[in-house]
């Protein structure tokens, strides 16, 4: 069951699926009693609920003439869902390679054994590793394109912040 509802305080309004004891406000956060919440409209049908408040929110804009010309949302999302365009052919009309276009994705202009971000990296290293030593985490960092200064950094800030421990020159991710 589906039920348009709406707020006393900001008079919003929203569509609720099933039937709980209390209901919050999604702009407000007021919470009220199902049964005291005022309910425009009760049906089993989604779509129905959807045209209803739709058309209350046209109507409080003044547009309520303009909505009414509107199919309803099941048509109107079978005419999107029929006319959408897939990449290949947005590419080809934008007068693009797809064959190049897809070459260049799967390349990393970083390299191939980067991945991630330079932090990402350096948390990485102390993930993978067994409690590695600072010069192995800088090892790894550095076979991965970031250098040793910003792998220094970055695990004294990783450990100031609590999100790595260091122990007699080991370092654990917390």
């Amino acid at each position: 069951m589906y039920a348009v509802v709406g707020c006393s305080e900001c008079s919003n309004l929203w569509i609720i699926e099933g039937r709980s004891e209390t209901t919050q406000c999604p702009r407000c956060g007021s919470r009220r009693a199902y049964e005291k919440r005022k309910k425009f409209v009760e049906t089993d049908d989604a779509s129905h609920a959807r045209d209803v408040r739709a058309s209350m929110l046209a109507n409080r804009q003044g547009e309520g003439e303009a909505f009414a010309k509107l199919d309803s949302y099941d048509a109107l999302e079978d005419e999107v869902a029929d006319g959408v365009v897939d990449d290949e052919e947005y590419l080809e009309a934008s007068g693009l390679d797809v064959d190049a276009v897809k070459a260049a994705g799967e390349r990393d202009p970083r390299g191939s054994t980067r991945s991630g971000s330079k932090k990402e990296i350096v948390e990485a290293a102390i993930e993978d590793l067994d409690r590695p030593t600072e010069d192995e985490v800088v090892d790894y960092a550095e076979s991965r394109g970031v250098s040793a200064d910003y792998t220094r950094d970055a695990l004294e800030k990783l450990a100031r912040r609590g999100v790595v421990s260091e122990s007699r020159g080991r370092y654990r991710l917390l």
